[in-house]
């Protein structure tokens, strides 16, 4: 999630276990401890640009990894806050602000470690894009309320926002799940895989990806009373034989694509124009496969230099106008 949500988030938990007389600082040391987890972002190499992918949402956002990364917030946070709050509550509020973090990750469609070291699965379960006003907004005017009128009620009303609207993402997901399966069935195909990932900000309008042979089908869904259908494009399937004959498959290119591949969890496509291999996954638009990131391969580098990291997320206005109009379900068509 966005940091600002990560924050709300991790502070209103911490809220919700504190005092009345201690909402503010409680709500502060939370929010901060809710975006700790993402000072993984600096383990970054300028030499290997897809250094950061491997370590994004790893250890530092593990279940396993609470206890520890919540008494590293608590250590630091202390010093500040040692006239009025004892060490035992500075930890204590770090944990459930910490705690938070790589949940709200999990329900996202990036894929998070929550597991390490026991398993290198990225868990990711689609339930709630990246950035979401609609659940975050609420969360921060309640933490707000909670502080000014001195009320715990409120933070439990933040987490009980919290709770409903996850759970009514997961409802989403599987209503869209049903129609996505039906679509595939009109046309034929046997989808192999399917993945569905919320559009920007929503909880309505849906991206699906399927896999039929050799082929990747991408659509969107506009899931509110019933299920409407937003025509999509299609692709094949990245195969490195065919799109990358003439790279040595012991190089360091190679290699990067492979942990590329195992980072978009195998939903592989190419560019040819670009010599682009793109995360079927993310397209500015959710019925398209137009990539907003991927990795560059050139045949001319040495078989030790790196792919080159390639990153595109403009809207033009004519894209933003498909996107309200597919969000409110004008672009799409009744699905039957």
């Amino acid at each position: 999630m966005d940091p600002i949500t990560q924050g709300a988030v991790g502070a209103a938990f911490a809220q919700s276990l504190s005092k009345r007389n201690n909402l503010l600082q409680i709500a502060l040391i939370g929010f901060l401890a809710g975006l700790a987890p993402d000072l993984d972002v600096l383990i970054q190499s300028s030499d290997d640009p897809i250094l950061f992918l491997e370590y994004h949402r790893q250890f530092t956002h593990s279940l396993f990894f609470i206890p520890i990364g919540s008494l590293i917030v608590a250590e630091c946070a202390f010093p500040f806050f040692k006239k009025t709050l004892g060490f035992k509550i500075v930890y204590r509020a770090s944990f459930f602000g910490y705690a938070t973090h790589g949940i709200l990750d999990a329900c996202t469609s990036y894929g998070t470690y929550i597991f390490w070291p026991f398993s290198n699965e990225r868990v990711a379960w689609n339930i709630i894009s990246i950035v979401d006003p609609l659940f975050t907004i609420p969360i921060i005017i309640l933490i707000i309320i909670s502080i000014v009128k001195r009320k715990m009620i409120f933070s439990f009303f933040a987490v009980g926002w919290f709770a409903f609207y996850l759970s009514l993402g997961f409802l989403q997901y599987e209503r869209t799940y049903i129609a996505a399966r039906e679509l595939a069935y009109s046309r034929g195909h046997k989808a192999e895989r399917l993945t569905l990932k919320p559009s920007f900000g929503n909880i309505i309008l849906w991206k699906s990806i399927y896999q039929h042979e050799q082929t990747y089908y991408v659509d969107a869904l506009r899931t509110l009373y019933s299920s409407i259908w937003c025509q999509g494009s299609s692709t094949k399937v990245f195969d490195f034989n065919y799109h990358l004959p003439g790279i040595d498959k012991n190089s360091q290119q190679a290699k990067d694509v492979e942990r590329f591949r195992r980072f978009s969890q195998d939903y592989l496509g190419y560019d040819k124009k670009k010599s682009l291999v793109t995360d079927i996954r993310y397209s500015m638009l959710p019925n398209q496969i137009t990539p907003m990131w991927g990795i560059i391969i050139d045949e001319k580098k040495s078989k030790y230099d790196h792919a080159v990291w390639w990153i595109s997320q403009s809207l033009g206005q004519d894209q933003l106008k498909l996107y309200r109009d597919m969000l409110i379900g004008k672009a799409c068509i009744v699905f039957k």
